[in-house]
């Protein structure tokens, strides 16, 4: 204990005043002094929806057991286009390649429609 009060005697912290954008607190927004600032390259991150449901689109009517004319937006791996687990599995590996990230085993078996992938994706920072 002794050595503690030592310690805290002697130590100094450099303490700054809150710079309030509304220095009238009473009557204005308390929220400002709790919202989270983050950096521009963390906000601009997350790749465009629409961008991403083309690329996955392109995908998958690329994949070589999918008939182009059944890809739509909505279009279900197994019970639109007619592919089973396997091919499902590869579909997410060429999404996974075309993307530049890896999505983990418990997500990849939860995409099984076109939906699913782009909502995942376009929700991952790590997307390219």
């Amino acid at each position: 204990m002794a050595a503690r009060i030592a310690l805290l005697k002697y130590l100094k912290v450099e303490v700054r005043p809150v710079q309030l954008r509304n220095p009238r607190l009473i009557g204005g927004s308390v929220s400002q002094l709790f919202k989270r600032h983050f950096s521009e390259e963390v906000r601009g991150s997350f790749l465009d929806k629409d961008e991403v449901r083309d690329r996955v689109i392109n995908v998958v009517k690329n994949f070589q057991k999918v008939d182009p004319c059944k890809v739509v937006p909505d279009a279900h791996f197994q019970n639109d286009l007619g592919l089973d687990s396997l091919d499902t599995v590869e579909v997410v590996m060429a999404l996974e390649e075309e993307f530049r990230f890896e999505i983990p085993d418990n997500e990849a078996d939860k995409i099984n429609s076109i939906n699913l992938a782009v909502d995942f994706i376009a929700s991952h920072p790590q997307a390219k």
